[in-house]
């Protein structure tokens, strides 16, 4: 037990250690903590072993995936339906664009240029097509855009290539299946029912000590979490549209978030990014340096000419434009999920 309670308090304070250099630096600690986590990570590893600091132990990458599916949940509540309502175009263009065009670029860079096989090259456009709702909602937050339409559209806009990306890799590379069925039919049923929960419990418990509402939503996100990874999809997507579900309420509670929020950016999302940093190997990257020289030319080069135009149309403001398409580039949900289908798929 003594060790678990070492590692967390590791954990933590390379977390406290981030929050003060992101402060110092003005840069987002969500960024801090990825970095710090690659660098300490791989010291770790060089001096004590690969499973020294700890990153996948089981109740790590729980912590980790409960801040992911928390910060994403959140990310959805921040969403105002008449927002939303107003700027559907730009949410779907922008987010359709910012899926297809590092999904075709990379796979293309990858076959063409590093003369992968195509099944390897889809599987990397779709690894690098992704954005990570986690860290641009991580920013939104710093940033206080997460109350603006313009914080808003970027959010939806990165929900739907998101979902883009999750479609193709389940059709790609995890065929449409009973399971896929299930999923989909459970959680319409749970959609359907949990914005009616959760105001009937703030009408009958509300405000004790209890924190029914908590549990309910944790409760819901877990299970929907549980049924998505079965059915082969990923725990996060249930996660954003029940926190969207819940937008309207989530206005009128603005404690309840705060007191939420405190606890998954206090506690739980520094194992996310920490973790997520620590899964770069510095010495893979060393040893094959013009493979991640390509990846990530193609990845930047093909977001950033695929959806700055297209920005364009809904943003005039040039660093507004920069701004929207930079973050849009980001890229680390589905990491884990790709690395998985690679061992399984290609060996």
């Amino acid at each position: 037990m003594e060790g678990i309670y070492a590692i967390a308090a590791l954990w933590l304070g390379l977390a406290l250690f981030s929050a003060i250099i992101a402060h110092h630096l003005r840069v987002s600690i969500a960024l801090v903590e990825i970095c710090v986590g690659v660098v300490v990570a791989n010291i770790v590893s060089h001096f004590w072993g690969p499973h020294a600091f700890g990153s996948n132990l089981e109740w790590l990458r729980f912590l980790a995936s409960t801040g992911a599916i928390l910060l994403t949940f959140l990310a959805g509540a921040e969403l105002d339906p008449k927002v939303i309502r107003l700027k559907w175009k730009e949410v779907v263009v922008v987010g359709t664009i910012g899926f297809l065009s590092p999904f075709l670029g990379c796979a293309a860079f990858a076959c063409f240029i590093l003369h992968w096989d195509p099944r390897a090259s889809w599987l990397a456009g779709i690894a690098l097509s992704t954005t990570s709702m986690a860290v641009v909602y991580a920013v939104m937050l710093e940033t206080g855009f997460n109350k603006t339409e313009f914080g808003k559209g970027i959010l939806g806009a990165c929900f739907v290539n998101d979902l883009g990306t999750v479609v193709a890799l389940g059709l790609l590379f995890a065929p449409f299946n009973y399971k896929t069925i299930i999923f989909i039919l459970a959680s319409v049923v749970v959609f359907m029912l949990f914005p009616l929960m959760i105001p009937l419990l703030t009408r009958v418990y509300g405000n004790k000590t209890a924190a029914i509402r908590a549990k309910c939503v944790m409760f819901v996100l877990f299970g929907l979490g549980a049924l998505a990874l079965w059915a082969g999809s990923e725990a996060v997507l249930p996660a954003y549209i029940a926190g969207m579900l819940l937008a309207e309420f989530a206005s009128q509670e603005h404690h309840w978030v705060r007191r939420l929020r405190t606890l998954t950016v206090g506690f739980l999302t520094p194992f996310y990014f920490i973790r997520a940093g620590s899964l770069v190997s510095i010495s893979a990257l060393l040893s094959a340096p013009i493979v991640f020289l390509v990846l990530f030319i193609g990845k930047v080069a093909s977001k950033i000419f695929g959806l700055f135009p297209v920005i364009g149309i809904f943003c005039k403001e040039q660093r507004e434009r920069w701004y929207y398409t930079l973050l849009m580039s980001t890229g680390l949900t589905f990491l884990a999920r790709s690395r998985r289908f690679m061992d399984i798929h290609m060996g």
